[in-house]
């Protein structure tokens, strides 16, 4: 069954399957969506008069029970159907009859396939904002658990500077309050309705978007009818701008676990079922679940690359081409959500290593904090700065590098500014509703 086919023309099965591609798969994620959007615009229909009220409630109650099906993992794309929309059309007008035919006035499958997606995206970034604030969460409780507990400041992979474990921790919480204020524009995005747009035209039926709008909680409208259509393809880029970003940090993170628990580092350590073995050398513990978040995090930063060249010279109006958005976004948002989860139960597990840098290699970590002690003595900064570099070269280089260290400033080691960043992160989430 398609929409759109007429009884004296037939298409090649070779064609749809390649037409059709992988869409019935990712089809199946957009279901509920789908029947969402057309319980909506079957009410409207029903409140304007396109359909009899009595066939409307017959209609949406039908609607109702596949959308419980499908939450109930009852429903499937039948092998001689075309699509979702095809299917809960066929489903339905089996169901009721001739009414079920009706459900389709003043729709295009564009728009249907928009606002599913946009139902879909909006739904997914919701989840991965509070996957991404529940990792938050935990990355502040551990840089205040662990606020005490040094480590060495890396440049060039370099030791640099002293940090702690509470500072390298709130760099990341904090990133993370970034990633979300780009994911809440990408969730203003999409949440606006396209419903109504037709093919991207508009209809000459009397429809009322206002009324879709609101009975699918959408912020706004894509108003101008051919912008709605415009914005398919543009949506996804964005979103998968917004999952780049977490990935980012997410990735970055990884690598950082990744060198920490290697024993020349030796700074943190997990439990042993939480590593991975190796086949041949009986005392390895690898750090896969870190290594594949930042294989899986790289590669989802490619999305909004992948999707900028699919659609970047489409003029306007409806392509096939953005079928594809589909196969490059929706398993990137999986991955993510499955990338955060890992995350959030590796760092629950992890310990970290104190006294780290009692250790001598450790001891030019502290040639600031020398040259800054000069300098309280009155020493002139460039003074001070080429005595302790000539004491390193000569090997004379001698500081009381165990003593308390007194860093003041805001987000810095004595002063971690954790509660001003959980502020910030509250200022953002407010920002998805």
């Amino acid at each position: 069954m398609k929409l759109w086919q007429k009884e004296s023309t037939s298409t090649s099965e070779q064609i749809e399957r390649f037409t059709v591609g992988r869409d019935k798969e990712f089809d199946i994620l957009l279901a509920p969506f789908d029947v969402q959007g057309s319980i909506a615009h079957v009410t409207m229909l029903g409140e304007v008069g396109l359909m009899s009220k009595e066939d409307a409630t017959k209609a949406v109650r039908e609607l109702e029970n596949i959308l419980q099906e499908i939450k109930d993992g009852r429903f499937r794309i039948e092998e001689h159907v075309e699509d979702v929309h095809s299917q809960v059309e066929l489903m339905l007008t089996e169901r009721i009859g001739e009414a079920g035919k009706m459900i389709h006035s003043g729709r295009s499958r564009n728009d249907q396939v928009a606002v599913d997606i946009k139902l879909y995206l909006r739904s997914e970034v919701l989840a991965i904002k509070d996957a991404t604030k529940k990792l938050f969460d935990l990355l502040i409780n551990l840089s205040e658990k662990h606020k005490a507990v040094l480590l060495p400041g890396y440049t060039h992979l370099q030791i640099a500077m002293p940090s702690s474990f509470g500072l390298w921790l709130g760099a990341y919480a904090e990133s993370l309050v970034d990633d979300l204020d780009v994911l809440a524009s990408a969730y203003y995005v999409a949440n606006k309705n396209p419903l109504g747009s037709g093919a991207g035209y508009g209809s000459s039926f009397p429809l009322n978007r206002t009324r879709t709008t609101e009975l699918l909680q959408f912020g706004t409208l894509n108003w101008n009818a051919v912008y709605a259509q415009m914005s398919r393809g543009k949506t996804e880029r964005i979103v998968g701008q917004g999952i780049g970003n977490i990935a980012n940090t997410l990735s970055r993170l990884a690598m950082d676990c990744c060198l920490y628990i290697n024993q020349n580092f030796g700074f943190i350590s997990f439990p042993s079922e939480l590593t991975t073995g190796s086949s041949i050398m009986p005392h390895k513990k690898n750090p896969d679940v870190f290594e594949l978040i930042r294989a899986k995090c790289n590669r989802i930063q490619s999305v909004p690359n992948e999707l900028t060249l699919l659609v970047n010279n489409l003029p306007s109006g409806y392509h096939r081409d953005l079928q594809l958005t589909k196969e490059i976004l929706f398993p990137a948002i999986e991955e993510l959500k499955a990338c955060l989860e890992m995350m959030h139960l590796m760092l629950s597990n992890m310990s970290v290593k104190d006294g780290i840098l009692d250790d001598e290699k450790y001891k030019y970590l502290f040639s600031v904090e020398a040259v800054n002690e000069l300098v309280n003595k009155g020493i002139p900064f460039r003074e001070a700065y080429k005595q302790v570099g000539n004491d390193i070269e000569e090997g004379k280089f001698s500081f009381d590098y165990k003593k308390q260290l007194h860093h003041t400033h805001e987000g810095s080691l004595g002063n971690l500014c954790n509660e001003e960043i959980v502020k910030e992160m509250e200022k953002v989430i407010s920002r998805f509703f």
